[in-house]
């Protein structure tokens, strides 16, 4: 029963939320949490209300943002930028605490044409800054994300400080600054432009009278003097003058706007009508509507103005980024926006080391390295985001690269390795060849040996040719010595054969007197001489001897013929002739012959006129 209990609850909730579910969808008339903070009120999370809004437009996205000190009356501003009433759009709150927590974004934007292209407008509803119970770093993050996600960010000042812009207001947009200066001034056109937000200076006062708001602005951004202070101070106002620097380098990038009291009644506004409100508050309120859709543009980073879906990719990414780090900050940004670019600059990195025929001497792979590494960071510099803090993705493009470039050099060593193996084994095998050879010859070993030495010096290359190389020098010297030492041995042993046979052949197969007597003499030499000197080796440096391995190196082997390889086809043809003879020739031309053979009797006969 008690499993029972729990089913139906589960199944009970999960139709609930799948109503609750069902109906956000049909509703899209209100304001929904795009971003909320964390139980701990440091860090920021999606909300799932808020990106289905988004989600659903298909034009290209612009957003205004409200930021400001909590109940400063940006809900209301807001709404009023809609014309709406504060119980149709954003929540207003009259209490201490602040109404809205996080960013807040209204389901249904406006459309607006801008540049010719259709573009939805969205309104982002902030959570006011220094509320009570909050850290300055969360206060940090949602100014950093609504600066990163606008298009136009409107810092909404109360009357209660338009006396005097503060330093806490300087200091917190040293971050847009940052901004600025990281993202913008890149060329337009190219698919890396990123326009940080238009930053609007809206000042609530209950006078137009006096000082402008530009001079308001203008005299914030002057240098604070920081003569005669400790280095404590000095470090301070140096830091304060250099963020009122870089806003007032600005340009373009901001303007100052001013805007009276709607009523006197604070606290009634919300039951007010515009009839009801200053005229001059509502003349000036219209001339701030056509201001910030002068000043609009569509989001477009990377070049491509930005849809529902790919803004929620954008802002996830900014998300995870600003959430990364204990403090949220621009080099932080700058990193998780460089990082697609870096995987495409290890990519391309990769595609021209792919194409390197491995393996190759190392010194080409460097510089095929160099190359390559070169290229991936022209691309890279001209694509990256940031400009002081890009320092840190290129450490890390440079660091994937280097880790690609490893696995290169293991690759390029392994095959090297595995060419100059099977070069070193074909030698081995081509030694053992030569040196097994039915009749052996030193001029083909010589041929071999050379042919060995330069096939394996113009192949093999890479990393393991030296470690090969000598391998191969200590092989092919045990090689030669052993071939020279047998050499000499297997030549006399078929000299003496050859001269047996040659006997046989010149007494009993052709008769041939004259080969028979030029074989019993190279026998008997070879077997007197040796006996005479008592060792074979002696025979070796008999002048005699020399002539004799000439003539045979000669007839043996020599570019033309091989004789080792035709041997046994020449014996064959030769054999099949002196049977012709024999069978054929002697019956139908006689014996007739220019030398002396044998005749029948068994006598020498002499040679016929």
């Amino acid at each position: 029963m008690e499993i029972s209990g729990r089913a139906f609850v589960f199944v009970l909730s999960l139709c609930l939320l799948l109503l609750q579910t069902s109906l956000s969808i049909e509703n899209f008339h209100q304001a929904f949490p795009i971003v909320e903070p964390d139980p701990n009120h440091t860090k920021l999370r999606l909300s799932r209300q808020g990106l289905e809004a988004i989600s659903r437009i298909t034009t290209p996205i612009a957003a205004v943002a409200v930021i400001g000190p909590y109940r400063s009356g940006k809900s209301f501003l807001l709404n009023q930028l809609l014309s709406l009433s504060c119980y149709e759009g954003f929540g207003v709150g009259h209490m201490r605490d602040t109404k809205t927590k996080g960013i807040w974004v209204w389901g249904t934007p406006l459309e607006l044409e801008i540049d010719g292209v259709k573009t939805s407008i969205i309104y982002l509803d902030t959570e006011g800054f220094e509320s009570v119970g909050k850290s300055n770093v969360y206060d940090d993050r949602i100014f950093a994300l609504a600066t990163v996600m606008s298009s136009v960010l409107i810092y909404n000042l109360p009357e209660t400080f338009s006396h005097q812009i503060r330093e806490a207001d300087i200091s917190r947009l040293s971050f847009a600054v940052e901004l600025a200066e990281e993202f913008y001034g890149r060329v337009k056109g190219q698919d890396v432009a990123f326009e940080p937000s238009k930053l609007l200076w809206l000042i609530q006062r209950d006078f137009l009278q006096g000082k402008s708001v530009k001079e308001m602005v203008d005299e914030a951004l002057s240098h604070v003097p920081n003569e005669d202070v400790s280095q404590k101070l000095s470090t301070f106002f140096f830091q304060v003058n250099r963020i009122r620097d870089s806003l007032a380098i600005m340009g373009d990038n901001s303007t100052a706007f001013s805007l009276p009291q709607p009523h006197l009644m604070r606290t009634k506004l919300c039951d007010l009508k515009d009839e009801d409100l200053d005229p001059t508050y509502v003349a000036r309120r219209d001339q701030l509507k056509t201001l910030v859709a002068s000043i609009l543009r569509p989001k477009i980073v990377q070049g491509k103005a930005l849809n529902g879906k790919e803004f929620i990719s954008f802002l996830e990414q900014i998300l995870d980024a600003l959430n990364k780090g204990e403090i949220p900050s621009t080099g932080s940004l700058v990193e998780i926006f460089n990082k697609d670019i870096v995987e495409r600059c290890v990519k391309l990195y990769n595609e021209k080391m792919v194409k390197l025929r491995l393996p190759m001497t190392e010194e080409y792979l460097q510089s095929a390295h160099e190359t390559a590494h070169n290229e991936a960071i022209k691309a890279f510099d001209a694509q990256h985001f940031g400009r002081q803090h890009a320092k840190k993705s290129v450490d890390q493009l440079d660091e994937q690269m280097q880790e690609v470039y490893k696995n290169f050099v293991l690759a390029n060593e392994y095959q090297s390795s595995k060419l100059c193996e099977a070069l070193y084994t074909k030698c081995e095998d081509d030694m053992d060849h030569l040196q097994a050879l039915r009749l052996p010859s030193m001029a083909k070993f010589n041929a071999g040996f050379v042919y060995c030495n330069q096939s394996f010096e113009h192949q093999c290359v890479g990393p393991s040719k030296q470690n090969y190389e000598q391998r191969l020098t200590k092989m092919m010297g045990k090689a030669r010595s052993l071939f020279i030492k047998e050499y000499n041995n297997r030549l006399f042993n078929w000299l003496v054969a050859f001269s047996l046979v040659m006997v046989v052949v010149g007494r009993f197969i052709i008769k041939f007197i004259l080969l028979e007597m030029a074989a019993w003499t190279l026998f008997i030499f070879l077997e007197t001489y040796t006996r005479m000197f008592w060792t074979a080796e002696s025979l070796f440096y008999n002048p005699v001897w020399h002539f004799i391995v000439g003539t045979w190196e000669t007839v043996v082997y020599s570019p033309v013929l091989d004789l080792d390889k035709w041997a046994i086809p020449i014996v064959c043809i030769i054999a099949l002739c002196v049977l012709y003879w024999r069978c054929y020739a002697m019956r139908k031309h006689g014996s007739s012959w220019l030398l002396p053979m044998y005749n029948k009797n068994g006598r020498i006969r002499e040679r016929s006129e």
